[in-house]
């Protein structure tokens, strides 16, 4: 595997991974305090180890697009929270008023509402893709930054085979790489600007017709 494949296969999981890495340590830690102490081999000339998900997760920019991608999720949640809302007490004041409508104007109030409600669905999967999007987009930034700098220290540190520390149970820690990189990735960059992907916006010039050819005077 290439060290742009090596990256590549591992940066999606790094945000999550990272989210979740907080509850998983204070649940290891009693654990790894009664572990015994492993004493390690010499370390195997020019064969290095990497841990591209940690590299990311303890980066300046990994954490900062994982608080980015939470806020921009608090953003789509509130505003899907609110449209929620009002059908939902749309659909509790038609049903307190349908004692006193006609059942004509009652089926006819009731279908608008399921219009609405048809179309908040639509809405609500189309930001869950647009999330998804956007996540993918902002790890992809990372991950352009980060492959260069994974080659360059495996260079530095004159290593004849990289490995990924994920599928590694136990190496000697002289061999990872690791901690470098996140280093010169912080001097890299720390944050950069994204928002939210908006797909409708992003599939409307594939709509719009093509414009006839200019005509020559």
């Amino acid at each position: 595997m290439t060290i742009k494949a090596l990256v590549a296969a591992t940066c999606v999981a790094a945000i999550t991974a990272s989210a979740s890495s907080a509850a998983f340590a204070q649940a290891a830690a009693p654990a790894a305090a009664a572990a015994p102490a492993v004493t390690h081999g010499p370390a195997l000339p020019g064969v290095c180890t990497v841990s591209v998900e940690g590299a990311i997760a303890t980066s300046t920019v990994g954490k900062y697009v994982q608080t980015r991608l939470q806020q921009i999720a608090t953003q789509v949640e509130a505003e899907l929270k609110a449209e929620q809302t009002a059908i939902q007490n749309e659909a509790k004041t038609l049903e307190g008023q349908r004692a006193t409508l006609d059942q004509n104007t009652f089926e006819t109030r009731a279908a608008a509402l399921q219009v609405k409600a048809n179309a908040y669905q639509r809405k609500e999967q189309q930001r869950s893709r647009e999330l998804q999007a956007t996540q993918q987009k902002a790890l992809g930034r990372v991950y352009q930054e980060l492959t260069p700098i994974v080659s360059q220290v495996y260079q530095q540190r004159q290593c004849s085979l990289l490995i990924n520390r994920e599928s590694v149970v136990l190496s000697n820690p002289s061999m990872d790489i690791s901690q470098p990189v996140v280093t010169a990735l912080n001097a890299k960059i720390t944050q950069f600007s994204f928002d939210r992907e908006r797909l409708d916006q992003a599939a409307a010039p594939a709509a719009t017709p093509a414009a006839a050819p200019a005509t020559r005077k």
